[in-house]
């Protein structure tokens, strides 16, 4: 029985499992971040720890393999390269180098292993190394970080009254009349007197056989709401035509009678 092919994507929820014939990635389309390195050495050290090498008993050609593969998956990767990874390259070509040449007639002294420089900077560079990572395992509080305490110092402050002028006094009294205008009743009272009834009156004083004179129809004691109404019941007579009015000449008294 034929095991179903697992999907090799998924595009809007569609399994895929087999690739387009057309399908084209972009050469920049893929990034791939690699594990920083601090310099080459930090570079060597990984390199030795990662096949549990000897640090005493370097094997050089393989190293120097391994270290070149690096660089070049790096040229590959358009990253650039520091000066001090060449020159170790350099290095490390010139000690493989000088394994391979063959060694002259033992002398009274020995000739120093060419790969001791480099194990004594190794050595101390995974010194330094070890120390950071002993110092960084360290508690950061009272190291570098500290923390602060400090009591204010007990300050008076007198805040002196605003200056104030005759022009601001104004403008408030303003505001204050403004708001008070805002909350002012308009209070609206029943008429005390009536036209209607005024017009009776007014019918009551005059006579149908003589004339009497316009001003004896108004009271002054009744003030200007008096003088309005009576005035307003006279023209409202004189519209309806039970009234008639005469005057001799202009500016001359006006006279008034109930019509027969």
């Amino acid at each position: 029985m034929d095991t179903p092919l697992q999907p090799l994507a998924k595009v809007d929820g569609e399994p895929y499992t087999q690739l387009p014939h057309d399908l084209y990635i972009p050469p920049d389309a893929l990034e791939v971040f690699l594990e920083t390195f601090e310099g080459p050495l930090d570079l060597l050290l990984y390199l030795i720890r990662r096949q549990n090498l000897n640090i005493l008993d370097i094997p050089i050609a393989a190293i120097t393999r391994q270290y070149m593969d690096y660089l070049a998956l790096m040229q590959e990767l358009r990253l650039e390269l520091a000066a001090e990874y060449l020159l170790m390259a350099a290095w490390l070509a010139e000690i493989k180098s000088r394994l391979l040449l063959p060694k002259p007639a033992p002398i009274e002294s020995e000739e120093e292993d060419p790969r001791a420089e480099l194990i004594r900077r190794l050595q101390e560079y995974e010194r330094f190394q070890q120390a950071a990572q002993a110092l960084d395992a360290l508690p950061r509080l009272e190291r570098e970080i500290f923390v602060a305490s400090a009591e204010p110092p007990h300050r008076e402050s007198t805040r002196p009254p605003p200056p104030v002028g005759l022009v601001d006094l104004l403008n408030a009294l303003r505001e204050a009349l403004a708001r008070a205008e805002l909350f002012d009743r308009h209070p609206i009272r029943r008429e005390t007197l009536s036209v209607r009834e005024r017009m009776s009156q007014v019918l009551e004083r005059l006579d149908a056989l003589r004339f009497t004179a316009f001003t004896e129809l108004f009271q002054p004691e009744e003030g200007r709401l008096g003088i309005v109404v009576t005035f307003l019941a006279i023209l409202e007579l004189l519209r309806e035509g039970m009234l008639e009015l005469v005057q001799s000449e202009p500016f001359a008294p006006i006279y008034l009678r109930r019509r027969g």
